[in-house]
Order: C-alpha cells, then structure tokens, then sequence
C-alpha cells in the first residue's frame, strides 16, 4: 500500500513539475512548423475524433464522430484585451470556430464563451477578444460531418496597447 502512495504522489509531482514549467504568456506567436505533437504547454481536449499536428499546422479531424467538442487549449494568458489571428480552413461541410476562456483545463463548467461562433470559411480570421484574469484560452472547432477537418495555423495572440 505504501509503495501504491508513494508511486502516486510522485507521479502526480511529476506531471505538477511538468506543467509548472509553462510559463503565462501576454504574447504568442505560432505556425506549428516544428510541432511533431501538441507543444506541452498547450492542450488537446479531442473526446472521439482526433486533434492532432500535422503538416506543419493544427489538425481537428472528426474521424466517425462528428459534434465532438474539440479544443485546441493555449498555454495560460495574462488577463488583458488581446488581437487574436489566425490562418483556418477546412475540407468542406459545415464547420465551426468558438473561443472560449479557460479558468480551468479539466472542468468543462469554466469554459467561457468570448467570442460567438461563427462559421469556418477559409482564409485568415482576427477576433478582438479580452481576458478579466489570468486564463488559458480555448479554440473550439465543431465539426458536424464525417471525415470532417479543420487545420489551423499562422496562430498569433498579441496584446492591445
């Protein structure tokens, strides 16, 4: 039982000493060129379907299950007003784009909603978002057919002065 404790807690050291290392940013600028898998300070929420890098970008791919809700997570953000742009396409069907807030990667209840979805048609998009405090922020792509994909790339958060 001892070494069933132990293990436990050094396991959960582990993964706190991991995450520890991610620093909160006010900046982020990223083309997922040199990404072999999801960075460790950012968050892949996929349920079924995949979220995956590939080709030298972001892939939300729904695989057989479609109206996954799927969630590419950044890193944790200073609370501030930030432009948000970023390169978003996909291989046709209806498609969608909401960010959310995240207080909380691992308690659905603390995704909120701050910016509407809207509908992914190609090309570069640019939101105008504001955080109230320190949270992570959350790329929520809907996709409602099968064999569905989205690719992100060209992502860049930079901070309103």
């Amino acid at each position: 039982m001892r070494k069933f404790v132990f293990a436990g807690i050094v396991a959960l050291g582990g993964f706190l000493t991991a995450n520890a290392q991610c620093k909160t940013v006010s900046t982020l600028t990223e083309n997922f060129d040199t990404w072999k898998e999801i960075n460790k300070c950012w968050t892949a929420q996929q349920g079924k379907a995949m979220l995956y890098a590939s080709e030298k970008r972001i892939v939300f791919y729904s695989m057989s299950s479609p109206g996954e809700n799927m969630y590419l997570v950044t890193p944790k953000i200073k609370a501030g007003k930030y432009t948000l742009t970023l390169d978003i396409s996909d291989n046709g069907g209806e498609t969608t784009l909401e960010l959310f807030s995240i207080n909380n990667i691992s308690d659905p209840k603390s995704h909120v909603s701050i910016a509407k979805s809207s509908k992914i048609t190609g090309g570069k998009k640019e939101f105008d978002i504001t955080l109230k405090k320190d949270s992570n922020l959350g790329l929520k792509v809907l996709l409602n057919g099968i064999h569905q994909a989205v690719y992100v790339d060209n992502l860049s958060l930079k901070q309103k002065k």
